[in-house]
């Protein structure tokens, strides 16, 4: 695996690694940090000039406020130094102004929280980092240096000593150059801060998969019960009529009246899809009627108890909805189950749903059973799921879902 710091390379490939770019990088890391850390004093200083200005220009804004915004600049040139040792991005992680001009610049960056984490590091760099920059750079060049500026018979010890510490210095500067960067990334750009960035947009993009999902579910219920279903009424018509024109005794009637009932039957299933794909009752009165007249439908007897203060949102709803739904099919199918019983709360904005049957259990996710479809269902709004289902059953599915109402 590629190393994507400068401490990864060095433990790695120790001895390959001073062949590499890693201790040059580290080097130059060091420097530069010597000078943006003397390049820090001058600019908390102009902070405080800034800051003194701006109490006279803008009323109410303290000195403070031109050193946390200097700090601001620090924790940039900081970031972008991060690259030298680390290769990981270190993304910004400050949030757009709520509205143009620089009072709402300042406003939003003096309520983040990063803003004073940066205004810390720029401090502590100030007082302290950049000084042990240069005890290191000092211990790993300029002692050898001494060492060998006074090389004669009396003094080789010393010589000797300063080539030691000469050859370990790839290993010292690079040690403490990552041992900077690593608080570095920890106060101004934390991986946990990018991975969360991340997950939300992850989160992002499934919520517009999961709407595109129900727009295109929508739109071919729509085309079928505008389109499809027409055509059959109008079918059926035209068969009707025929039925009138053909004369008594005709073998043409027993055929009609065959046509007319087989697509009446196809008729009455493609009514039954369109219902599935987006029924009336859910749309127009909410999830407990909706589970209630499937339940009505349902091959066996199911109790329904769903309890909630007011309807979910609507794309909530539909979730929830098919979820229940797929969990009655597996149950049809599976289970061998006499009853079932679905009940539901709202706790502390969880939706808390329970599905149970008496069937004969043994229902294994890890089997790639019917349930692995009811995981992939609750992934989409974050939901979690339990499953008790013992060899002989019962099985009791215990479902989670984070909801808000309001």
């Amino acid at each position: 695996m590629r190393p994507r710091t400068a401490w990864q390379a060095m433990a790695q490939r120790p001895l390959s690694f001073l062949g590499s770019a890693w201790p040059w990088r580290s080097l130059a890391y060091l420097a530069s940090g010597v000078l943006v850390g003397a390049a820090a004093l001058v600019v908390l200083a102009a902070g405080l000039v800034a800051g003194a200005v701006l109490l006279v220009v803008l009323v109410g804004v303290a000195p403070l406020v031109g050193v946390v915004l200097s700090a601001v600049a620090v924790a940039a040139v900081e970031r972008w130094r991060l690259r030298l040792v680390d290769l990981d991005p270190a993304e910004d992680p400050h949030r757009a102004p709520d509205a143009p001009g620089p009072r709402a610049w300042a406003a939003t960056r003096l309520t983040e929280p990063v803003t004073w984490r940066e205004l810390g590091f720029t401090l502590l760099s100030a007082a302290a980092l950049w000084w042990l920059d240069l005890l290191v750079l000092f211990f790993s060049f300029g002692v050898p240096a001494l060492c060998f500026s006074s090389l004669d018979g009396a003094t080789w010890p010393w010589s000797a000593f300063g080539a030691l510490v000469l050859l370990a210095s790839p290993y010292t500067v690079t040690s403490w150059a990552g041992a900077r960067a690593a608080l570095a990334r920890t106060l101004l750009a934390p991986r946990d801060a990018e991975l969360g960035a991340r997950l939300r947009e992850v989160k992002a993009s499934r919520a517009r998969l999961v709407d595109a999902f129900d727009a295109e579910r929508q739109r071919i219920e729509r085309d079928l019960h505008d389109g499809a279903q027409q055509q059959l009424v109008s079918l059926g018509m035209t068969l009707g009529l025929m039925h009138l024109d053909v004369p008594p005794g005709s073998p043409l009637g027993p055929q009609l009246a065959r046509a007319q009932e087989q697509l009446g039957t196809a008729h009455e299933e493609l009514r039954r899809i369109v219902r599935g794909l987006n029924p009336p009752v859910l749309a127009d009165h909410g999830l407990a009627a909706a589970v209630r007249e499937q339940a009505g439908r349902f091959p066996i007897p199911v109790t329904v108890d769903l309890d909630l203060p007011v309807r979910l949102p609507r794309q909530l709803e539909t979730g929830v909805y098919y979820l229940i739904s797929e969990a009655m099919t597996n149950i049809a199918r599976h289970s061998g189950a006499g009853r079932a019983r679905v009940s539901g709360r709202y706790h502390a904005d969880l939706l808390v749903l329970e599905i149970a049957d008496d069937g004969r259990g043994g229902a294994d996710p890890a089997l790639g059973s019917g349930l692995t479809g009811l995981a992939d269902r609750l992934t989409a709004v974050d939901g979690r799921m339990r499953v008790s289902s013992p060899a002989g059953g019962p099985t009791l599915l215990h479902v989670e879902i984070p909801c808000r109402f309001g």
